[in-house]
């Protein structure tokens, strides 16, 4: 298997995996704003924040209102991280990779990327955002579970599962990171308490995960539960410590893994191991997510070093 190849299908599952977090992301804020009443104030800024693409929506927009953010997360060419951008560029590196993946996946791949495209209007307007928000989801787990049906688990598959979790495992830090620099710093605002348990519940739906919580740790919605849910817990698939499991699964399989490896069990002890209410009372939750950050950060860069990468005169070799 050639080193090109590989990279594009693991970047195909990173931008099919970014498409569905950002659209899940958008669609449980929507139905945030819904719920909480109108003297409320909501920033549509803070989904931009989860992103990291701050500074492209300060170089085209001058004012943070919902049309400019959702425009900005959904159909902005400006943006690589947009809905429309990810599923452009997952499009391309499925068309390029055809003879790897089961013939369907490209049919659903294409057929995707055009209902996208011809409907980003729809889902830039309140009244057609959540039909349009939930078929690109359905759509993008429809892709999802027919490569992992259909699809042979070799060293291909192995490359989507590794771009698709580390992908997963980015975009879960991100959002506790914003929600709770967002959320637990205000617990002693009286207004705010009221609204804290709608607040970390959208989380949880940007995730995924509200019926799960529900289910697993059977109590009230709350700051620390959520925290801890999100990283630390091992059977939910969005978790941080879940994915980073799944990672490493994917990594053992492959060659010359030494350094993305070792790289992946650090990150994944660094999140089972933290003490979730001493980060919160010593208001340290932050840098310890940006701590986690790095480590996937750092976990991409040796991704990309150890199978991507090579001199440029040099042959590139089979990483399989």
């Amino acid at each position: 298997m050639l080193s090109r190849v590989a990279e594009r299908v693991y970047w195909m599952a990173r931008y099919v995996e970014r498409a569905e977090n950002t659209a899940r992301m958008v669609r449980a804020f929507s139905l945030l704003a819904l719920d909480m009443p109108k003297s409320a104030q909501l920033s549509w800024r803070g989904l931009v924040s989860v992103t990291g693409h701050d500074a492209e929506f300060e170089a085209h927009y001058q004012r943070e209102d919902e049309r400019n953010c959702v425009k900005f997360l959904l159909a902005d060419a400006d943006n690589p991280g947009a809905v429309l951008s990810s599923l452009r560029k997952a499009r391309e590196n499925v068309r390029t990779t055809r003879d790897l993946v089961p013939s369907e996946a490209w049919e659903v791949m294409n057929e995707l990327f055009l209902f996208a495209r011809d409907h980003i209007d729809q889902g830039i307007t309140k009244r057609g955002r959540f039909e349009f928000l939930s078929e690109v989801i359905e759509r993008c787990q429809m892709l999802t579970g027919l490569l992992a049906g259909s699809m042979s688990h070799d060293a291909a598959y192995d490359f989507i599962r590794l771009g698709r979790n580390l992908e997963r495992a980015d975009m879960t830090t991100r959002q506790v990171d914003v929600g709770a620099l967002r959320l637990l710093k205000r617990e002693d605002d009286e207004t705010a308490r009221p609204y804290e348990g709608l607040l970390w519940t959208s989380i949880l739906r940007s995730e995924g995960g509200f019926q799960m919580y529900r289910l697993h740790v059977r109590r009230r919605i709350n700051g620390p539960d959520v925290v801890r849910f999100l990283l630390q817990d091992t059977a939910f698939p969005r978790a941080v410590a879940h994915a980073l499991t799944e990672v490493q699964a994917a990594l053992e399989r492959l060659p010359r893994n030494e350094m993305p490896l070792r790289l992946v069990t650090q990150a994944r002890r660094h999140a089972l191991n933290a003490d979730i209410d001493e980060l919160i009372g010593e208001d340290t939750l932050h840098e310890f997510l940006e701590t986690l950050q790095q480590d996937v950060a750092e976990l991409h860069g040796a991704n990309v070093r150890t199978w991507f990468q090579f001199p440029e005169n040099a042959p590139a070799p089979d990483v399989a």
